[in-house]
């Protein structure tokens, strides 16, 4: 016994060498990890972006004066921000939902494939995300 608590008291010495993992100031961002980050990160987004949709259209229900307190929430600037970032995240997961689908299928799996089709999904999201909102604007 005596010898067992010795072993783990070595064990839990300050003298041992232990193995570091990489800290976040000396790691190096790969595409892919940002696109899985972005992609939990937007589906949050897209609950509460939900969220709102359903306020405006509780509001919608609740009569004329709820209403327009909705919608002069939703057209002022925090408002049209919270949208254009509701659509690109929407945009976003969409296209990266696609992205897995390919993955699920068994295809676009080598490191060529896999940064072409990340960076096509943030394109596709700012670039279908301008579109949207350039046909609001119009």
């Amino acid at each position: 016994m005596a010898k067992l608590l010795a072993y783990f008291a070595f064990m839990v010495s300050d003298n041992m060498p232990r193995p570091l993992s990489p800290h976040l100031h000396i790691y190096r961002w790969q595409l892919t990890s940002v696109m899985s980050i972005l992609h939990r990160m937007t589906g949050i987004s897209l609950v509460v972006g939900s969220l709102l949709l359903v306020y405006w259209l509780c509001s919608a229900a609740l009569g004329e004066a709820a209403y327009q307190i909705a919608q002069g929430f939703l057209v002022s600037w925090v408002g049209l921000i919270a949208l254009i970032g509701w659509s690109f995240a929407f945009y976003f997961h969409f296209a990266n939902g696609v992205r897995h689908l390919f993955w699920d299928m068994g295809r676009g799996y080598s490191l060529h494939s896999t940064y072409r089709s990340g960076w096509l999904a943030i394109a596709a999201a700012f670039i279908l995300t301008i579109m949207t909102w350039v046909t609001v604007f119009l």
